[in-house]
């Protein structure tokens, strides 16, 4: 008790999403199942895209599977869906890592694409259909990525709650 202080337990609270975090966790199937369904859909979305053949910037309002796209957005779908998808097979802390980051880049996104519909810069032939999906996505996958992670009453079994407080015991 006399080795730590009132204010060095408090600064070693204050732990950034990424410290101290454990490697191997139940919580990993969460993060794996999140990043890798989300992947296969964005996959599947991707090249059925491709090979409906539409051209690379074309925003003439082709439709697959009930979202507009044009080539560009297939291969970002791809590429996207590719990551998630080793994000899955990795799993663990990148994995919840990974679909954080996703997710809040989706959901820029679909700021952003909301911004440009109807301009000369919707190159990824954005509709409003695609701003909600990119929004439902974004929030899945940062649902999934920080399931177990973050939150103010994590139980005290949690990996989370165990590495954030690992002289719990002394107090």
């Amino acid at each position: 008790m006399a080795t730590h202080t009132i204010s060095q337990r408090l600064n070693h609270s204050r732990v950034s999403l990424n410290e101290h975090l454990p490697v191997d966790h139940r919580l990993n199937r969460v993060y794996r199942f999140g990043a890798g369904v989300m992947g296969v859909v964005l996959l599947v979305f991707g090249i059925l895209g491709l090979v409906h053949q539409i051209g690379f910037f074309d925003t003439g309002g082709d439709r697959v599977a009930g979202l507009n796209t044009n080539g560009a957005l297939s291969v970002l779908s791809i590429v996207v869906g590719v990551l998630l998808l080793y994000g899955m097979v990795k799993g663990g802390n990148f994995a919840s890592t990974l679909n954080i980051t996703l997710g809040i880049l989706f959901l820029i996104s679909g700021f952003v694409n909301l911004a440009l519909l109807d301009t000369t810069h919707n190159f990824l032939a954005f509709k409003m259909q695609n701003v909600l999906f990119s929004f439902v996505v974004g929030l899945l996958l940062m649902v999934f990525g920080m399931y177990g992670r973050v939150t103010g009453f994590l139980p005290h079994d949690n990996p989370y709650w165990k590495a954030r407080h690992e002289h719990a015991d002394d107090l």
